[in-house]
């Protein structure tokens, strides 16, 4: 399982068991992980290091179950350290209680007891967010959103493409109203940025933004997760529990990677969207809902409702408004800009500032095909910028898969990176008889950009 070594984590419970379990689970996985049972000592533990996630329980004194006291240390924290990043965790999944956490500036709530799996995506998606946002903060906190806690932990689209322009144009047109947005893209285009785009230029702004990375969730509590149950519903229903369709009713619900669901679990999401109301496991009345509906994915939903992969009825729910986004290697004049955003982000972030970027190295940037997007740049800056001792970012500082690439195909010329990838797809399709998802796992690309590929270079015969 891959590890986040830059990722410290700071657990605050007042059980012995919980805080051994957590630490059990996440000290292989992350880089630091401390923990602590009296919320006392928080500040301190805030002054002597500097945390990427906080775990905080929201009761710690026996017998008491309103959350306040958990509640009041949120605040705390978060006038200590504006951009703290704090997951709440309790055994009462209370709607009011996830609500005001979130409104209060928490970015996450689990549940106890949370399964191992349930931790370390919800850690781990919370330390992904913020790794290139968390600059960006530093430089916000004296602007108008600073009454919102959770707006200035999300930056603006750095753009000047006039693709990205049509976005951003679409985002303010489409945002103070209430229909279905789809956002397409391939992974690492920024899909998540827009979603929160959307609900901070929404009217549902001061409401709670609730992000489901659906393709995390287990079949087995998928019900469960997102429409919630009651004490005693099945085996380990031991205390109620609050779904994220009922802690968004308000707000905006953000369903990443919906292109994930199989069957069952589309017709489950069809029928709380199209009706507005949910059930909950262990109940027989339904709950109406208020929702803004914000959903994501990479893969090609109309070529899998094409061939029954994914429902035509649901597709035409969620895509009220279809906001797609180029990928990188489409938008080469941004490149430059997004460099300049990160190396500042990450010289502030590791203490590093002053870091200039040589022009060939920025040249050597735009050459290559960015097949993870904007996120594998940030990541190729933040590596860069680490390792750094000089000052000045080189070509040889930024290692780039394209160094690899440039190879024969078949032994005959290679012309151009364009050329190059006609004959790698064609070889890789040949190799796999034309099975698109054994080809694009060859190729490292995800199947909608390998769908797109093909058309793009008229290989016909392979779709």
């Amino acid at each position: 399982m891959k590890t986040d070594k830059f990722c410290s984590i700071l657990v605050v419970d007042d059980d012995a068991d919980v805080l051994y379990t957590a630490k059990l689970v996440l000290k292989g996985l992350f880089g630091k992980v401390d923990t602590l049972s009296r919320p006392a000592f928080i500040p301190e533990c805030l002054r002597d290091s500097k945390y990427d996630v906080i775990l905080l329980d929201m009761n710690f004194a026996r017998g008491i179950t309103s959350g306040k006291e958990g509640l009041d240390w949120l605040v705390k924290i978060l006038e200590i350290d504006p951009e703290a990043r704090i997951i709440t965790t309790t055994a009462y999944g209370e709607i009011d209680l996830a609500v005001q956490a979130m409104k209060l500036g928490a970015v996450d709530f689990i549940i106890k007891p949370w399964n191992k799996d349930q931790l370390i995506a919800a850690v781990r998606t919370v330390f992904n967010q913020d790794r290139v946002k968390r600059a960006d903060n530093r430089n916000k906190n004296n602007h108008s959103d600073q009454g919102n806690p959770a707006k200035s932990r999300y930056p603006e689209i750095v753009s000047r493409s006039s693709s990205m322009k049509a976005v951003i144009e679409t985002i303010k047109t489409v945002a103070p109203t209430d229909a279905n947005v789809l956002i397409l893209g391939e992974n690492g285009t920024g899909k998540e940025l827009v979603a929160w785009s959307l609900h901070y230029q929404s009217l549902r702004k001061q409401n709670a933004f609730v992000h489901v990375d659906l393709g995390s969730i287990p079949e087995t509590l998928f019900e469960a997760e997102l429409f919630g149950h009651t004490r005693g519903a099945f085996t380990d229903a031991k205390e109620d529990r609050t779904g994220r369709f009922e802690v968004a009713s308000g707000g905006t619900l953000f369903l990443d990677e919906i292109g994930n669901l199989n069957m069952p679990m589309q017709a489950k999401i069809l029928t709380a969207v199209q009706n507005r109301e949910i059930i909950k496991i262990g109940t027989n009345h339904a709950l109406n809902i208020n929702i803004r509906l914000i959903s994501a994915t990479n893969k090609p939903l109309y070529q899998m409702a094409d061939s029954f992969e994914f429902r035509q009825d649901l597709l035409y729910r969620i895509n009220t408004v279809e906001i797609t986004l180029p990928p990188l290697r489409e938008r080469k004049e941004d490149i430059r800009l997004l460099a300049d955003h990160f190396i500042n982000q990450f010289a502030e972030q590791y203490g590093k500032q002053g870091i200039i970027i040589k022009n060939d190295a920025c040249d050597q940037l735009e050459r290559y095909h960015w097949p993870g997007n904007i996120r594998e740049l940030a990541h190729a800056v933040e590596r860069a910028v680490i390792l750094n001792k000089t000052g000045t970012l080189k070509s040889e500082d930024f290692i780039l898969k394209i160094k690899q690439q440039l190879v024969q195909v078949n032994d005959e010329p290679i012309v151009s990176v364009e050329d190059y990838e006609r004959k790698a797809i064609a070889n890789a399709l040949t190799k796999n008889n034309g099975n698109l998802s054994k080809a694009a796992n060859d190729l490292g690309v995800a199947r909608t950009t390998l769908y797109r590929k093909i058309s793009h270079f008229g290989l016909e015969f392979w779709k």
